[in-house]
């Protein structure tokens, strides 16, 4: 697995534009709390770390993975966010609702990325296990909150060039 051999919260081989000018959205699953609680505190302090403004940093939390496509899409219909930032821990269980979730989930990130042409990032662990969400969550293999701030940063930048 490519993820053992990388850190996810490395990012000194690129470089990550100021967080400044932009205004994100956070929206937490509420299922596997410990999990999303340990993204959110990861994507909350790299934005911080990288120059957002605490009163343009808006958070939502959400019943679980499944709704955060529905908490991205309320939000960026207000129009006063530049990127938003979903987050949610689904853990492989007995039965196939993982699948249908994690497949749900991805496409619904992706189809309101494109219907406001906004960046819409999924921070969303899919994994086997408890053990590999917290590996994940700033355990060995960092935070995936932290790759997804930095990844909504990237991506508002690129927006905001693209648009000048």
């Amino acid at each position: 697995m490519a993820t053992q051999l990388k850190n996810l919260s490395d990012f000194s081989n690129t470089e990550v534009p100021s967080a400044a000018p932009f205004s994100f959205g956070i929206v937490v699953a509420e299922w596997n709390a410990e999990i999303t609680n340990a993204l959110y505190q990861g994507a909350l302090s790299s934005l911080l770390e990288h120059g957002a403004l605490a009163e343009n940093i808006y958070t939502y939390a959400v019943p679980g993975s499944f709704e955060l496509t529905s908490g991205a899409d309320l939000l960026l219909k207000t129009g006063k966010l530049d990127a938003v930032i979903c987050l949610g821990c689904v853990i492989q269980g007995e039965t196939r609702h993982f699948d249908f979730i994690c497949n749900a989930v991805a496409n619904g990130v992706s189809n309101v990325a494109i219907k406001y042409s906004k960046p819409v990032i999924f921070g969303v662990l899919t994994t086997d296990n408890q053990q590999q969400a917290i590996d994940r969550a700033g355990g060995k293999h960092g935070n995936k909150g932290v790759e997804g701030a930095v990844t909504a940063i990237k991506m508002a930048y690129l927006a905001a060039t693209l648009n000048n």
